[in-house]
């Protein structure tokens, strides 16, 4: 039978090993530190939305009939509170419900009846004068590619600095997180840009 070998460490050892339990948190805060410098700020990382319940059953198919009075150019419905955009063909053959992030706060979420007035694919950005204003670091105009915070197509609203957009953040998907827009998945902004119209119906809830 084998023994097991155990290993004690040295006084020496154990002194350092201690040392870097009483510096780590030192560490951490100083990691922290640098990382929040050199941050992105146009793609923070979502933050944990402690006790914040997964909506799932409000995640289901809908009826476009209680929100719009026919589907004249199709029809788009985002429900902030699900998180979730619904699309409705103006014939009724397409149906498609695809997850979305939302505004971070009540302050930044426009709820009401708009339209879709210009589709660009490759859109560039460019902070609204109040985003300036809070972030007097953020570049004035990003062109389009991987660091666009609009991803690879946005659909822009009959409100001003209002969009649907994709994001090359995958992460902000399902949650709080846009500054007003509401993000998808880039695979599911090119399906739904190539689904919708000028003039196709927005109505957010």
């Amino acid at each position: 039978m084998t023994r097991k070998s155990f290993w004690a460490p040295s006084r020496r050892q154990f002194l350092a090993g201690s040392a870097s339990l009483i510096v780590t948190p030192a560490l951490a805060q100083e990691a922290a530190e640098a990382e929040e410098a050199t941050y992105d700020p146009l793609r923070p990382p979502p933050k944990e939305e402690p006790n914040v319940r997964r909506n799932i059953s409000a995640f289901r198919a809908k009826d476009w009939r209680p929100y719009f009075d026919n589907l004249r150019r199709g029809a788009i419905l985002v429900d902030i509170d699900s998180r979730a955009l619904h699309f409705w063909s103006q014939d009724e053959s397409v149906y498609k419900l695809f997850p979305s992030s939302v505004p971070l706060t009540n302050d930044l979420t426009r709820r009401g009846r708009t339209k879709i007035v210009r589709k660009v694919v490759g859109p560039s950005w460019s902070p609204t004068p109040n985003m300036r204003k809070r972030n007097p670091e953020w570049p004035a105009f990003i062109p389009p590619g991987p660091d666009n915070p609009l991803g690879t197509h946005a659909l822009y609203l009959s409100w001003k600095y209002y969009r649907i957009h994709g994001t090359h953040d995958t992460r902000k998907i399902g949650r709080r997180s846009s500054n007003g827009c509401i993000g998808l998945y880039n695979e599911h902004i090119a399906q739904l840009y190539e689904l919708t119209q000028t003039g196709t119906q927005v109505l957010l809830i």
